[in-house]
């Protein structure tokens, strides 16, 4: 006898189920998806100790038929598809025909199900015996309940956590399913205490605040992004709002929930420099993508997926999530200890200029990033375009009355519109102090000096107006062979910002320049700053852009004015000024707020003056 051999029905099923079935959540996951497909307007769900005890999903959808009830348990065996060519354009979330087939072969299944016209009848599997169809009264619809999964597997049943652990995966399931279709109405019941109850709504905003919260809700942003048959909505949540972690960061294609390192790239660029390192933004998203254009067949989790133009996808959500943000950019509200009301309301400044060079800024960029790029950081020769965006602001003239300040202030443009002016002084050397028409603002100068020297190197350099400042004398610096190997490698990238530096022996290398903008600062003091960050990126495997931004990022750090540094008054109005000049002025680079407001309601309030 050969040593091949088929395996049985059974066995087949349970491996199977290792796939589809994890946990209790794998259930309500595949009981809600199969139930959403039946065109329902309601669905109820009760669960009992986590999922382990009682999963019971049922809706008021089409039913099914008596007589199709025993093909619902097989394998393979699906309502959904008829030929090959239907896989390319999977329009349904269910489509395998696994996973009844799976739960039933590790739980007790009992289905009842009735169409508008038809009977009533029920389906009993026990380990999957299937113990046959018989007549039943109940509702229009479907009714699905999976008891005491894993008890005839123990091996599997071991491996389940705590009944509060599994509820919250439970619950985990049933809350994406529901985000992802606010149009029907859903309730959740645990160990017969109601925990959700969500009427159907056509506002995404609403569901979300059903789920999560009113208060959460208000506060989040909302921008669309269209190109041509592919739509990106993003509601996202404010950089205050920030969280340890990504729960509340949720990925839809169509209704189907996914998961995607490209996208969440995106969502990261398009917070990059308003969250601390380790801090994560709150995202909802959605996809509205040609079913051709996505492969969903990839895991029978359904958790993974494939788009045909990942690249497009990736422009269009950083775009959203930048429109969404844009103009948010508002002076951090202080609140003496003790107080424990809202944030202030954020004090209107005149920044409508500047929102709107921002906006052509990054959309010059959508544009430009929809040409094919090299992603290659070591390629010497550079790509044929620019690495950042063409020209959307006039260029910048020179100021020599600037250029002869110590200290590297950026230069004043004299065709900005310029604010009302504002009584200001520095206080111990570290901070500056505003009166404001809306309170006082306390502004981090080393902060603000930071970003408004990383957005004016941006600009120049998408401009082609970046001075560059040849060194009279050159600065040779010595560097570990891991560091050299980096500066070697990314020459060409240093080059594009100013920085131009050529090998010179062993380990050594000589800076022949630098950005004019950076001042007086040692060009030792660059180098080190932008390595740090190249070790980072380089085991990241950032692209070219990414690279770029990194080392204007580096330059502005170590150019930038110190605490601790004195400023002379007419440098601290120029600073104060500029920090209407870019939206984005209100976080520096690395995600920290460059001021904090005590408004004006706050200091009656505390004075006891209203």
């Amino acid at each position: 006898m050969g040593r091949i051999q088929t395996l049985p029905t059974s066995v087949i099923n349970r491996i199977a189920a290792g796939e589809v079935v994890e946990r209790p959540a794998s259930v309500v996951k595949e009981l809600l998806e199969n139930a959403l497909d039946a065109g329902p307007s309601q669905i109820d769900v009760t669960i009992e100790q986590g999922g382990i005890a009682l999963v019971r999903v049922v809706d008021d959808g089409c039913g099914i038929e008596p007589e199709d009830l025993p093909l619902a348990i097989q394998p393979h065996a699906t309502s959904k598809l008829r030929v090959a060519e239907d896989l390319d354009q999977i329009a349904t979330l269910g489509f395998r025909g696994e996973a009844l087939a799976s739960i039933a072969e590790v739980s007790r299944l009992l289905i009842r199900s009735r169409t508008e016209t038809g009977a009533g009848s029920r389906l009993e599997v026990d380990g999957g015996v299937n113990n046959g169809v018989a007549p039943e009264g109940c509702g229009r619809g479907t009714s699905v309940e999976v008891h005491q999964l894993f008890s005839r597997v123990p091996a599997r049943r071991a491996f389940l956590r705590t009944p509060a652990t599994e509820w919250s995966h439970s619950a985990e399931a049933f809350v994406r399913t529901a985000l992802a279709h606010p149009g029907v109405g859903f309730s959740l019941t645990h160990n017969r205490r109601r925990v959700h109850e969500l009427g159907a709504t056509e506002s995404w905003r609403r569901r979300i605040g059903d789920l999560f919260g009113r208060q959460l809700a208000d506060r989040l942003l909302e921008a669309t992004e269209t190109d041509d048959d592919v739509t990106v909505t993003a509601v996202v949540g404010r950089p205050e709002d920030d969280l340890p972690s990504g729960r509340l960061q949720h990925f839809f294609v169509g209704c189907r929930p996914f998961r995607d390192r490209s996208i969440l790239h995106a969502v990261q660029e398009g917070y990059r420099g308003r969250l601390l390192a380790g801090r994560q933004p709150i995202v909802f998203l959605r996809l509205d993508v040609p079913p051709l254009s996505v492969d969903v067949n990839v895991h029978p989790a359904k958790m993974e997926v494939r788009f045909r133009d990942p690249g497009r996808l990736h422009r269009l959500v950083l775009a959203a999530i930048r429109r969404a943000l844009l103009g948010l950019d508002t002076p951090t509200a202080l609140r003496p200890p003790g107080i424990t009301q809202d944030l202030a309301a954020p004090s209107e400044q005149p920044a409508a200029a500047g929102l709107a060079a921002a906006e052509a800024i990054w959309q010059r960029q959508l544009a430009a990033d929809r040409v094919p790029q090299s992603n290659s950081v070591g390629d010497k020769s550079g790509p044929a375009e620019p690495v950042l965006p063409p020209p959307t602001l006039a260029k910048w003239e020179r100021d020599e009355a600037a250029r002869e300040e110590q200290l590297p202030l950026p230069a004043s443009n004299g065709d900005s519109e310029q604010p009302p002016p504002e009584r200001s002084f520095q206080l111990h050397d570290r901070y500056l102090v505003v009166e404001t028409a809306g309170g006082i603002e306390v502004i981090d100068q080393h902060a603000l000096h930071e970003r408004v020297l990383y957005e004016q190197l941006r600009e120049r350099l998408a401009s082609g107006s970046l001075e560059v400042q040849p060194l009279l004398i050159p600065e040779q610096i010595d560097l570990s062979p891991a560091a050299y190997e980096l500066v070697e490698r990314y020459a060409g990238v240093l080059a594009e910002a100013g920085v131009r530096v050529e090998a010179f022996g062993g380990s050594t290398v000589v800076v022949r320049s630098k950005p004019a903008l950076v001042g007086r600062t040692p060009a030792a003091a660059i180098i080190a700053e932008i390595v740090d960050r190249l070790v980072t990126l380089a085991a990241a495997g950032g692209d070219r852009r990414v690279v770029v931004d990194e080392v204007l990022h580096s330059l502005s750090c170590r150019a930038a004015i110190k605490a601790g540094d004195p400023l002379s008054q007419p440098e601290v109005d120029r600073l104060v000024a500029d920090r209407h000049r870019y939206p984005s002025a209100r976080h520096c680079p690395h995600g920290r707020p460059t001021s904090l407001l005590l408004s004006r309601q706050e200091l009656d309030r505390q004075f006891r003056r209203t």
